[in-house]
């Protein structure tokens, strides 16, 4: 279940392809998805884990194939991360979540021992905390 309080804001590159004998100019363009978080500990709320190292995309492939996924059929060329769009609440839930999954052995986490190196070592310093509106 997604939060609607929290989104990852991805800037994503593609490339149309039209059929063979049409053209079209410009056949690249740039637009910012806002990928929406999941609830802390509701399935996917792992997602910064899984793509996210230091404020930026860990590996293009499996970012591009969400992407292609959810916007039809367009050539993903490039993945990047821009911010996690949050409010306070969300982020105190998530960095309780953290907490509570550093806990468990073994860790989600690796050798972090904190909620905090956590949230820097996957998002770094793009976090954008907003009021609710």
């Amino acid at each position: 279940m997604t939060d609607p309080a929290a989104a990852y804001i991805l800037r994503v590159r593609f490339r149309l392809q039209p059929d063979t004998d049409v053209r079209v100019d410009p056949e690249t363009f740039e637009t910012l998805v806002s990928w929406p978080a999941a609830r802390p500990e509701a399935d996917g709320w792992l997602f910064f884990r899984d793509h996210l190292w230091r404020g930026a995309v860990n590996d293009q492939l499996p970012l591009r194939e969400l992407a292609e996924n959810v916007l039809g059929p367009v050539a993903v060329e490039h993945v990047a991360f821009v911010e996690l769009r949050t409010n306070e609440t969300y982020l105190d839930a998530l960095k309780d979540a953290i907490e509570e999954a550093l806990e468990r052995q073994p860790s989600p986490f690796g050798n972090a021992t904190s909620a905090d190196e956590v949230v820097k070592n996957h998002l770094g310093s793009a976090i954008h905390v907003r009021e609710p509106r």
